[in-house]
């Protein structure tokens, strides 16, 4: 057995085998093999001593069967005859889990981790990619009670992960507990033990260095901070002459995002147009200061009501609900009311930050806009809880930002109304009217 071990094992991955210690922690980059080698260990250990039971928790049910895939190709190489290995697919809805079982006892269980299966076993544990664990703190604190229960026998805990910032459990594990046994492997630590990796193409092909610092030198970059770098609004910003060629060329359908404010903050509509190749390109917002709710209402109909638009997401939230049921009876199904909330915003602002990331998105050269952008920041708490806020101003509450993410919902919105939906209602406000 020694020499499969040898032979199969890079030294880091060997070194987290032999580690005999009770607790033990690995931050590994990507890459390196983290799930072949606590999958190695869990074999090992149901071989030496019958009667074990390993499980495995992990991000989704993929990771957790792709887990237990790399411990059945163990028992493969090791020529370990088992009594049975149900590996399901993870599309398979009709399982939770999967399972080896050896014939000395022993077994070896992977499941997707949440709260509430994590408690229901007192089991040696293995916590794979934890920095990625939806509810960490809450798994946490499920499954430490079990597993350090004198009653049930000494079990062993293992968490490897590669960082993903630091508002999670891994990363309070990591630099705040002594307690464990710690391995770090950075790529190039993983390339001098003899990892087959050609460093550099790699890392000229991540082309980021927040990315290649954290998924790869195992640096916990603070996930809190800026969405947008300017450098990410400049790379999908026109050209002065190329939107204005937009607004008098370009025919595909439209979109538009209308976020609802009063006194405070501004009222802003934004429209876009979907180009042949998919980019959505932005006219200049349209900026309501202090404007009445019907007047706003007059101009948000007479453009949801115009020619190729499809599709429009209005702000309902707070005083801007009534806006945004008034303008869907008028302007038909092609309205949607969007309330925000953590998960609407959520999903909005990341999708934000997608469509600049992929250059799927194109904006005018508008100052106001790029600063609106820029002020937006993703904050992560010590609980994992992510949030979007911007600063509030003379200029608004980064309003012309909030249009443009409710515009691209509405564009990426895999709903498309019926011609009929199209038609405007009764009493529909028309551009000639304003």
């Amino acid at each position: 057995m020694d020499s499969v071990w040898k032979e199969l094992l890079m030294p880091y991955q060997l070194a987290w085998v032999e580690d005999a210690s009770r607790f033990k922690i690995g931050m590994w980059s990507r890459q390196t093999g983290k799930s072949f080698a606590t999958a190695a260990e869990a074999v090992a250990d149901c071989i030496a001593r019958p009667g074990q039971l390993w499980v495995c928790l992990s991000a989704g049910e993929r990771q957790a069967f792709e887990w237990l895939r790399k411990a059945k190709s163990w028992t493969d190489a090791l020529q370990v005859e088992c009594k049975y290995a149900e590996i399901p697919d993870a599309a398979d809805a009709r399982f939770s889990k999967g399972e080896i079982a050896f014939k000395s006892g022993s077994r070896i269980v992977a499941i997707p981790a949440n709260p509430d299966t994590a408690r229901g076993y007192s089991a040696n544990l293995v916590l794979d990619e934890f920095a990625i664990h939806e509810k960490s703190w809450e798994i946490w604190a499920a499954i430490f009670p079990s597993i350090s229960n004198p009653l049930t026998g000494e079990k062993k805990l293992r968490i490897v992960s590669t960082p993903k910032g630091l508002g999670n459990k891994f990363a309070d594990l990591w630099q705040k507990n002594d307690a464990y046994s710690k391995h770090k492997v950075t790529i190039l630590d993983a390339k001098a033990q003899g990892l087959p990796v050609d460093v550099e193409a790699l890392k000229a092909g991540v082309d980021d260095a927040d990315v290649w610092a954290q998924e790869y030198m195992c640096e916990f970059i603070d996930s809190s901070g800026v969405l947008l770098p300017y450098e990410m609004i400049q790379g999908c910003t026109l050209a002065e002459t190329a939107n204005d060629e937009v607004r008098s060329t370009n025919d595909g359908p439209r979109f538009i995002g209308f976020d609802v404010g009063r006194s405070h903050d501004l009222s802003v509509l934004v429209e876009g147009v979907r180009r042949p190749d998919g980019v959505v390109e932005t006219l200049p917002p349209l900026v309501l200061r202090s404007m009445p709710f019907a007047d706003q209402l007059a101009v948000l109909a007479a453009h949801a009501s115009a020619p190729g638009v499809r599709r429009v997401c209005v702000d309902a939230t707070g005083i801007g609900a009534m806006l945004a049921e008034e303008a869907r009876r008028k302007c038909g199904g092609r309205v949607e009311e969007v309330v925000f909330t953590a998960k609407s915003k959520g999903e909005m602002y990341a999708a934000l930050r997608r469509a600049f990331e992929d250059r799927t998105v194109r904006i005018p050269p508008d100052r106001d806009l790029r600063e609106d952008l820029h002020a937006v920041e993703r904050r992560v708490s010590q609980g994992g809880t992510i949030s979007y806020t911007a600063a509030r101003n003379a200029d608004g509450h980064s309003d012309r930002a909030a249009a443009l993410a409710l515009m691209l919902r509405a564009a990426s919105s895999p709903y498309m109304p019926a011609p009929a939906e199209l038609a405007p209602g009764p009493g529909a406000y028309r551009e000639e009217t304003l």
